[in-house]
């Protein structure tokens, strides 16, 4: 393992030797960060954070010091100063120069490595930022802190919203989906929202986790597709969400050892379109751990209790991890040397089973189920749901050909045999089919070192040439050709290898290294001898395409050889597309069944084939064009009578002449590492590359010395036209200038003309003033004394006709107590004497009833006293008791009944006086009933009446307290009336209205005796009457 200390240098090498990272721990480099001052010590780092290539980072340290790796070309540079140390990075923007680093005082700031400059500084959280999150496409970002989240147009570098939260719920982490326009908010209650950047639109939200497996999400991860979403806490479980179906669909739980999880991130992967399947988990123990979330299965680890990690990061491609570690180092680990032992070839999924010498058994008898590389028990059962391979045993002397058993099992001849049956393999099975043909050796090592090397700077601009719509057939389309391209020179300068592999591209796009070793074993195999030639085409090969089809169909041949047609046009167009222009995509599959199943040969015998099958349309045709677009476009023919043509030109083409002659047999790609393909002529390729470096050079040359020029005349044209426009501007100033002086003395002169009249104007406007302001006090002093004299004459007439309403008033008053006088006195002779004719007739009715009854119980007291002596001797008392309490509230109630009848009118009196006449008259018939009967009687009219003297006496009680209150209110309304008299009257008025006040009052007690005398009589009159019935009853 190197070591780098950075000490005080801007710049220089990370390392010093080739980095050869062991298997076991997998570390490049570490790198120190020292001060060399009196008492030296470690500056820490912080935050490293990797740009979109993946192959430069940039760290931060506690003092603000951020530096730039560059570990593709060895170096690294202090790109800034920040003083003040960095709480998160961003280096992934659209402008691939610049950086966002949040600082300590809650600031962001934008720096580019180039320029070194700063280029623009945001505000706006009050916390500390915590994390960045760059869209996929660089324009916008999301900075994070406990209490709010912001978006960023990075464009702009404004702020476009602000996500703000309850204090009780805080954040925990904003980032965008990878490769997609979606927010996801993670808070701390558990609760993930998803989000629409363009709209801010809530999407969905995840549902809660259940209450078994519950835990306080800490850290997320999501993988490079935005499917998958990996959350974790304190807890060693790992809860795995679908982010598609918006539910937990895998619990994964970490050894026991893992109590807390700090970190996590998927690890990307070159081969799995962004599915990612490795997570790294770093738990609390510093040790991060890289589990399979399908198998469950811990691949490999990095960092240890003594030399923990504190943080780490992946690149995007996959490569390097960089960790910070607990010391505050920085650690570069090699992702390829850690997985070595993992990315090895499997075994082989088929195991051949040998009898022993000695073993006669048939092999018609035992059958063997090899499944997923395991071989079980013998099954004589011929009837099976899983889909097994059948072993037959081979005995000694029915050995078949070496030549002819595939690496999967399968055997040539009998595939041959099949497809001359069908014409084609079946669908299901035709790629395993063709892996077991090519013998494909899938070196995943190999083919990750050429795929490591980048895009072939021949690619660059392959999307210009070749404009296909799905951009992942584009990728993979320019990682295969980069690839091919690196593993032999002479592909980066073949202008049909496009065309050539992008079938291949087609069928193999989810599994890049087949698709790559595919089209590799078909250039070594199929294309033979096609280079000898470059960078003219195949003249060797054609020749023998054009011996063939004389010796087959001479009037065609003459028939191309009148039209000028040569092999270039008729049989070139067809090898350097492998017939993918002329067949549809299932013709194309068949013929290639039968090419990778035959001799390389097969597919030049194919081109002679197609010409004759095709020779009427050919022979109608004359032009040169109408050739060309035929060899160009799919054309009315059946392909199968192509194949069949193929078989019998193979078998009657005679040998000196047959392409097997000059092609030699298949040959696999070896494994581990690739054949070296060097069949070109070398030194014309390069040539070409020298050549085209040169002119590369040249052109760059070039445009740098056009840009020089452009650059220096723009600065001379933009110096002339500053020179131009200053001068301009001066001669503008100067009549500018000249203009105000003038207007400034013509001015000069106006006002001083002006301030003469002015003054002249002032003069005669304050004498005019003066005159004015005299005017208007004389007036206004006449308009007082107007207004006075008018006050005095409103007041007299005021006072003297409050004095004729108050003489009127008290005259009115004077004469409505007279006529009540004179009415009370009226009524009350009316009262008595309508009272004593009612009593006197009352009296005589009551006198006689009384004396019957009396005689008649002495007459039943004297015949049943015997009898009913002992028996009413303690009724006689409660009776008594009870008739006494009887006549109390009868004399309470006729008490209230007479007082309140006193207050109303007489008719209400001679209801409630004959209501009382049919009482009495109702007690007299009852007294004649049986002594229980009698009680009871008594007993329930005592309560009722007890009842209703109480609502009677609550009644005369309000009625009383609604006299007074009205008394009161009209002897307050007399007694101000009587004040406002006294205050404003004269003497005589006084005297009078005293003497008619006195007068008033004498009367109104006069008549308020007369009325309280009137009600005694009245209630005496009513003890009278109401006494009589219980003398009866005694």
């Amino acid at each position: 393992m190197q070591s780098t200390d950075l000490g005080n240098k801007e710049s220089g090498k990370i390392w010093h030797r080739k980095p050869s990272p062991a298997t076991h721990d997998g570390i490049i480099v570490n790198i120190v960060h020292s001060t060399s001052e009196y008492h030296p010590k470690v500056l820490r780092f912080l935050n490293v954070a990797f740009d979109g290539s993946g192959d430069s980072l940039i760290a931060g340290d506690h003092q603000g010091n951020i530096y730039a790796f560059d570990l593709h070309g060895n170096r690294f540079n202090l790109v800034q100063r920040t003083a003040q140390a960095c709480t998160a990075l961003a280096f992934n923007l659209r402008r691939k120069s610049e950086f966002l680093v949040a600082l300590a005082d809650y600031s962001i700031k934008c720096f580019d490595t180039v320029t070194k400059e700063l280029v623009s500084w945001m505000r706006g959280h009050e916390s500390s930022v915590c994390s960045i999150s760059v869209h996929a496409s660089g324009r916008y970002a999301i900075t994070t802190s406990s209490d709010t989240a912001q978006l960023w147009d990075l464009d702009t570098f404004q702020r476009k919203r602000k996500l703000n939260i309850r204090q009780s719920v805080g954040i925990q982490k904003v980032f965008f989906l990878p490769l997609s326009n979606t927010i996801l908010s993670c808070f701390k209650d558990n609760s993930i929202f998803a989000w629409e950047c363009d709209t801010l639109f809530c999407k969905y939200q995840l549902p809660a986790p259940p209450e078994g497996s519950s835990i306080l999400y800490k850290v997320f991860a999501v993988t490079r597709d935005g499917r998958i979403l990996a959350a974790a806490g304190k807890s060693n479980h790992l809860h795995l969400w679908c982010l598609e179906a918006t539910q937990l669909f895998r619990i994964i739980q970490m050894p026991t050892k893992v109590r807390a999880v700090r970190h996590l991130e998927f690890l990307p992967d070159s081969f799995d379109a962004g599915s990612n399947q490795v997570l790294g988990v770093l738990s609390q123990d510093g040790i991060m751990r890289f589990v399979n979330i399908q198998t469950c299965k811990l691949l490999f680890e990095i960092g240890s209790i003594e030399e923990g990690i504190s943080s780490s990061v992946i690149s995007p491609h996959g490569r390097y991890i960089a960790s910070i570690m607990e010391n505050g180092s920085l650690n570069i680990y090699s992702v390829q040397a850690l997985t070595q032992e993992i990315n090895k070839p499997p075994p082989p999924l088929v195991k051949v089973i040998e009898d022993l010498p000695n073993n006669t058994v048939s092999s018609s008898n035992l059958k063997m189920k090899v499944m997923s590389g395991r071989v079980q028990r013998p099954a004589r059962c011929k009837e099976s749901k899983i889909q097994t391979r059948v072993l037959k045993q081979d005995l000694p002397g029915n050995l078949e050909n070496k030549e002819n058993e595939l690496s999967e099992g399968l055997n040539r001849k009998r595939l041959q045999i099949l497809l001359k049956g069908y014409g084609e393999y079946p669908t299901k099975y035709r790629m395993f089919i063709w892996r077991s043909l090519l013998k494909l050796p899938e070196n995943h090592t190999a083919f990750s070192s050429l795929v490591d090397k980048g895009t072939h700077v021949a690619y660059l601009n392959l999307q210009k040439k070749y404009p296909i719509k799905s951009r992942k057939l584009l990728r993979v389309l320019q990682r295969t050709l980069s690839a091919l391209a690196h593993w032999s020179a002479i592909f980066s300068d073949t202008p049909y290898l496009p065309l050539l592999a992008f079938p291949f591209v087609k069928l193999f796009q989810n599994n890049q290294l087949l698709c790559f070793e595919v089209v590799a074993t078909l250039i070594i195999n199929w294309c033979q001898h096609w280079f000898e030639y470059f960078p003219n085409p195949p003249i060797n090969i054609l020749s023998v395409i054009e011996n063939v089809l004389t010796f087959h169909d001479k009037e065609l041949l003459q028939h191309f050889i009148d039209r000028d047609v040569t092999s270039q046009l008729y049989a070139w167009p067809l090898l350097e597309t492998l017939f993918s222009e002329v067949l549809t995509r299932e013709e194309w599959l068949r013929l290639f069944d039968n090419v990778f199943s035959n001799h390389p040969s097969f597919l030049l015998m194919t081109v002679v084939a197609y010409n004759t099958c095709s020779r009427a349309p050919l022979l109608n045709c004359t032009l040169k064009d109408d050739f060309e677009y035929f060899f160009h476009h799919r054309n009315n023919l059946d392909i199968n009578v192509v194949i069949r043509e193929v078989y019998h030109l193979m078998e009657t083409t005679p040998a000196d002449i047959h392409p097997d002659s000059m092609l030699d047999a298949f040959v696999a790609l070896t494994k581990g590492q690739y054949p070296i393909f060097n069949q070109y002529p070398k030194f014309i390729v390069d040539y070409q590359t020298q050549e085209r470096e040169r002119i590369r050079n040249d052109e760059l040359d070039f445009l740098r010395e056009r840009q020089t020029v452009e650059n220096m005349q723009a600065e001379v044209d933009e110096q002339r036209a500053e020179d131009e426009a200053w001068y301009q501007k001066q001669e503008l100033l100067r009549r500018a200038e000249e203009t105000r002086r003038e207007m400034l003395l013509q001015e000069e002169e106006k006002m001083a003309q002006q301030r003469h009249r002015l003054a002249a104007v002032k003069r005669e406007l304050k004498i005019k003033e003066i005159h004015l302001q005299d005017a208007a006090r004389r007036r206004f002093l006449k308009l007082q004394q107007d207004q006075r004299e008018m006050e005095l004459r409103r007041l007299e007439d005021e006072i003297g006709r409050k004095v004729q309403m108050r003489d009127q008033e008290i005259e009115a008053a004077a004469k409505d107590l007279e006529m009540r006088q004179l009415e009370l006195e009226s009524q009350k002779r009316l009262y008595e004497k309508d009272l004593t004719r009612r009593q006197d007739a009352a009296a005589k009715e009551i006198r006689a009833d009384a004396d019957a009854h009396r005689r008649k119980v002495a007459l039943e007291e004297s015949m049943f006293q015997k009898l009913l002596e002992s028996s009413q001797l303690e009724s006689t008392k409660a009776r008594k008791v009870i008739e006494d309490n009887l006549t109390k509230a009868e004399q309470a109630c006729l008490n209230a009944d007479w007082q309140i009848q006193a207050l109303h009118k007489q008719k209400r009196d001679d209801v409630q006086r004959s209501e009382g006449y049919q009482e009495v008259a109702t007690l007299i018939r009852k007294n004649r009933k049986r002594e229980t009967e009698v009680l009871n009687a008594m007993m329930e009219q005592e309560a009722r009446k007890w009842k209703e003297a109480e609502e009677k006496q609550l009644h005369l009680q309000s009625e009383k307290k609604a006299s007074a209150l009205g008394d009161a209110s009209r002897k307050w309304f007399l007694r101000q009336e009587t004040s406002a008299a006294l205050e404003h009257g004269d003497s005589l008025s006084k005297v009078f209205s005293s003497k008619k006040t006195k007068e008033w009052n004498h009367t109104e007690h006069d008549v308020l005796k007369k009325v309280r005398h009137l009600r005694q009589r009245l209630a005496a009159q009513a003890r009278n009457r109401c006494q009589s019935p219980h003398l009866l009853v005694t």
